[in-house]
Order: C-alpha cells, then sequence, then structure tokens
C-alpha cells in the first residue's frame, strides 16, 4: 500500500479550474461596472446635458427665452427681492420635465383659455399658470386688482407668453357698463350686494369680455376658473385637458367639471397646491348611498357636506351668442347649450387650505360681523360663519376653530372615509407643482422679465399701468354694487328683445345636496 500514488483525475482538476475562472470573473464583473460607471459620471460633468441645462444657474426652462448668466446675482431689488422670497430657491433641477413645451403650436387642437378675475399674488398665480400650461392650456386672461395689479406683480405675469392682463381701469368700467349683461335682468339678483356678491357680478362681467377676447384669438374653449382652483384632468387617457376636450362630442356645447375639495391634515400649510393631496369627492362621483350613508361623518358638524360651493365650474365651446351664467356656468343667448358632466375629471379647490385665510378673506370684506349683516356679503352659511369668528375671536380661539372645522387631523377617521370613497388622494398636481418649483420655473419668470425689461424701461412701464390703474371710476360699483342705488335707478334700463333670446337667472355657488333633499329623493 506504501508504494501506491494517489493522483487527481482529470475530471477534479478541470472542475477546479473551473471554479477558480469562475471566482475571478464574479469578482471581476462589480469592479468593471463600478469603474465604467464612475468614468460616465466623470464624462456627465463634461456634457451640456439637458438635466444640467435646466438647472436655476443656467435659467433654460421650456417656452422661455434663454438668458444668458452663468449665476443669478446674488442681490437684486427690492421688489426682487420680495418676489424670490415669495416663491423660494432651490438648487437641484428635475429631469422629468425636460421635454414639456410651454409654448404651444398655433396649429394644437383644441385651444383653451382660462379667465379669470383675482387679486393674489405670485406665489399663488405662478403654480396654478404653469400647472395648467402643463396640462394643455394655451391662454389666460386675467382681470387684476389688488396685489395682483401691483406693479412686481403684474410686470412679470405679463412677460409669460399666452398671458393677457387686463386691469381694472376707467375705461374697464365704462366699457362694462355699456355691455349686454349690465343691462339685463338676469344678473340683477346679485346687484346692490357687497363683498361676494360684488365679486360675482364683476366675473359675470369680465366673462363676456373674455368670450370675446378668446374668439378674437382662434380659441376653442373658455373655462372660468379662482386661482385657488386646479382642473384635474382625470379620464383621459393622458393626464391633458387637451385630450379630454379633444374626445368631447362634437354636438356638446358645455362641459361641466365637478368640484372636489381639499381637505387639509394639518395648520400650518404655505403652500396649497404642493402641500396638499387628500380631497373630498364631490356628490355627482359617489354613489347617493355612500354619500348619504356617510353624510353626518364627512360633514363633521359644519353647515354642509362641502365647507363652500358644490356645483363645480364649466368650460363652453366658443361659438355666437355665447354668454355667461354666472362664474359657475355659460349660456347662450339664441339656444339652451348642450351639456356634458364629466364622470372622473374634477375641478380641485383648495378650500380655506391655509389659516391665514380666515384674516385674509375678512380683510377683503367690510360687513359687520353679525348673523343679520354677513347675508349680504356672503351666499354661504361657512363663509358667513368664517367671517363673524375671524372679526370677533382671539388668534388662539381662531386657530381652534380652525382646527376643529377645517383641519382633518382624525387619521381614523380620514381612512375609513377614504375606504368609503367620500375622501381621496390626489398626487398628480401636487407632483406637478413641486417639479416646476424644483426646475426652477417660477424663479426663472421673475429674472427673465427683469432681464428682458431694463430698469427705467420696467419702472416707466410700472408708471404706464399705474396712471391708467390708480384713476378708477365709481360707475360700477354705484350702479351695481349697492353704494347708490337711486342713482342707478335713474337711468332707464335698455330692453333688449329677441326672440329667441335665454334668460337664465344667473347660476350662484350652490352647495352640495343636504339630508334632508336626499331624503326626499330617495
Amino acid at each position: 500500500m506504501a508504494g501506491v500514488s494517489i493522483r487527481p483525475s482529470a475530471t477534479t482538476t478541470s472542475n477546479q479550474a473551473f471554479a477558480s475562472r469562475l471566482l475571478l470573473l464574479l469578482t471581476a464583473l462589480p469592479l468593471t461596472l463600478a469603474i465604467f460607471a464612475f468614468v460616465l459620471q466623470w464624462r456627465g460633468g463634461l456634457n451640456n446635458d439637458p438635466t444640467t441645462r435646466w438647472s436655476p444657474d443656467k435659467f433654460e426652462f421650456p417656452g422661455m427665452g434663454t438668458i444668458s448668466s452663468s449665476k443669478p446675482p446674488k442681490s437684486h431689488s427690492s421688489s426682487s427681492s420680495d418676489c424670490s422670497e415669495l416663491l423660494g430657491r432651490t438648487s437641484i433641477s428635475f429631469p422629468y420635465f425636460r421635454d414639456w413645451k410651454f409654448n404651444f403650436n398655433t396649429d394644437l387642437k383644441p385651444k383653451i383659455c382660462i379667465t379669470t378675475s383675482t387679486s393674489a399674488g405670485l406665489e399663488q398665480i405662478l403654480p396654478w399658470i404653469f400647472y395648467h400650461k402643463v396640462v394643455g392650456v394655451t391662454t389666460f386672461f386675467l382681470f387684476v386688482e389688488g396685489k395682483a395689479a401691483s406693479p412686481n406683480v403684474s410686470a412679470i405675469l405679463e412677460s409669460i407668453p399666452g398671458v393677457k392682463v387686463i386691469y381694472r381701469t376707467r375705461e374697464l368700467e365704462e366699457q362694462q357698463a355699456k355691455s349686454r349683461i349690465w343691462n339685463e335682468t338676469w344678473l340683477s339678483s346679485f346687484f346692490y350686494k357687497p363683498c361676494n356678491y360684488e365679486l360675482f357680478v364683476k366675473q359675470s362681467l369680465n366673462m363676456e369680455m373674455a368670450i370675446v377676447m378668446a374668439r378674437d384669438t382662434g380659441v376653442d374653449w373658455i373655462i372660468h376658473l379662482d386661482t385657488d382652483e386646479l382642473l384635474h384632468p382625470a379620464g383621459a387617457q393622458e393626464y391633458s385637458l387637451r385630450q379630454l376636450l379633444l374626445d368631447v362630442p362634437g354636438n356638446v356645447d358645455m362641459v361641466i367639471f365637478p368640484n372636489y375639495e381639499s381637505s387639509v391634515e394639518r395648520d400650518d400649510i404655505k403652500e396649497p397646491f404642493s402641500e396638499v393631496s387628500m380631497f373630498k369627492k364631490n356628490y355627482d362621483h359617489l354613489p347617493k348611498d355612500t354619500y348619504f350613508g356617510m353624510y353626518k361623518e364627512a360633514t363633521r358638524g359644519n353647515p354642509n357636506y362641502f365647507l363652500t360651493y358644490g356645483n363645480g365650474k364649466s368650460a363652453a365651446r366658443v361659438q355666437d351668442h355665447l354668454r355667461p351664467n354666472g362664474a359657475h356656468r355659460w349660456h347662450n343667448y339664441m339656444k339652451t347649450p348642450n351639456e356634458i358632466k364629466l364622470e372622473e375629471a374634477a375641478v380641485l379647490h383648495y378650500t380655506y387650505p391655509k389659516f391665514s385665510d380666515l384674516t385674509s378673506r375678512r380683510d377683503r370684506c367690510g360687513c359687520k360681523p353679525t348673523k343679520e349683516d354677513v347675508k349680504r356679503c356672503f351666499m354661504l352659511e361657512f363663509d358667513r360663519s368664517a367671517f363673524i369668528i375671524a372679526s370677533t375671536a382671539t388668534e388662539e380661539e381662531m386657530r381652534h376653530w380652525y382646527h376643529e372645522h377645517i383641519v382633518w387631523a382624525d387619521k381614523a377617521l380620514n381612512l375609513k372615509l377614504i375606504r368609503k370613497g367620500i375622501l381621496t388622494r390626489i398626487y398628480a398636481p401636487m407632483v406637478i407643482v413641486q417639479g416646476l418649483r424644483e426646475s426652477g420655473v417660477f424663479s426663472s419668470v421673475v429674472l427673465s422679465a427683469q432681464k428682458t425689461l431694463s430698469k427705467d424701461k420696467f419702472l416707466s412701464s410700472v408708471e404706464s399701468n399705474n396712471s391708467s390703474r390708480t384713476v378708477t371710476s365709481n360707475l360700477l360699483s354705484m350702479r351695481k354694487f349697492g353704494r347708490s342705488k337711486d342713482d342707478s335707478q335713474a337711468t332707464a334700463r335698455r330692453l333688449l328683445e329677441f326672440a329667441n333670446t335665454s334668460h337664465a337667472i344667473a347660476v350662484p355657488p350652490l352647495s352640495p345636496p343636504v339630508m334632508d333633499e336626499l331624503l326626499v329623493e330617495v
């Protein structure tokens, strides 16, 4: 036995060699991939990558002219500083927006415009405009007052392609005082009252002018929307208002978007479009038994299922004889419009999303904080209650009331209502607005406007706007807004006689169905 030698077989030797090569391969492959990734990353710093081009340092954004500047200046004038503080600064880019185009081709159909009457600031209007540009709106008619008409804000708004800014000047008021709806009866129940009623009349007059401007610019659809509302084009093949309206049959004159109402979950919201994702669904998008069965839990002791209105907003096909029918609907002088109500798309209404909304609404209205007087000022019960609280309570009491009536802090209740379909999560607007902000689009608009207009030209533009803006007439307010009814009665109302004229009464903001109404229906 001692003389017998044991040698490994050829098979054993082959297996060992194969195992050695496999081990070497498995060791070398990750190292090779890591080196390759490092090389790509190093080379990417030298290339003109689209993501880099969209960074706030270079200000090259879709639909906007390139501004030759390596970095934003470290200091600006006071107006520039204010805008920057409002919009916030960012040092990162958001590459998923690289292919978005904000200047649409003129042959793109349908062409959609939004008209609004606003006194908001840039921090609200810019996200509102560019969100709607993303979903397919090409044209905006902004009837501005207050903060929106200030030089710092209006000059920037006027620099945005597709945006037309209209100021409340003497000329505008005189023109509207001669308009057709001014002398008709369907809007008359809203005359001679302040606050919300006054705004409702102004909105209707502005919508009438917007129809003419929309027709002159070749617009196919017109929508009236407030700057605390975003269109949610669910139900289309893509998240596109264009696609949604493209699919509407040609015989339809008006499309109704039921509104969803924001349900904020805390009291420190600063940028509602970027921070709010929970909404309460409209009655029209719920089974009747669900709405009825969960009504008390969804209302939480408030006057109604929604805090404010529940009858949605609408889009109208631009055509002959079109007229507004209040801020929520359109009508036609020669026919009853053929309308449809969308089953999935909605208007997202951000209702009292910030605690400061209580005092800001109070400061815009000069009514007395009594149950009787607020009826003259506000159409909806919750607005009346909120005005009284904001006018009579301490800050601590106001915050307690805000938590009790507006903030949805009960996570168990929220989850229950989400499971029942009353509440829903909608993230698309939040993602879009956050992405626009992180891409530097808003700050770019501000800086672009200031660079396009030299300082002297900027100031002269401001002076020009102010000269026509500050010397305004009280003609409208005296005749229709309740301050001098006797004067207006001295002027005979012009009666229009058309054989087929339709004088449907203006549709006000309406609350959703209440429990008693549902019991009658059932």
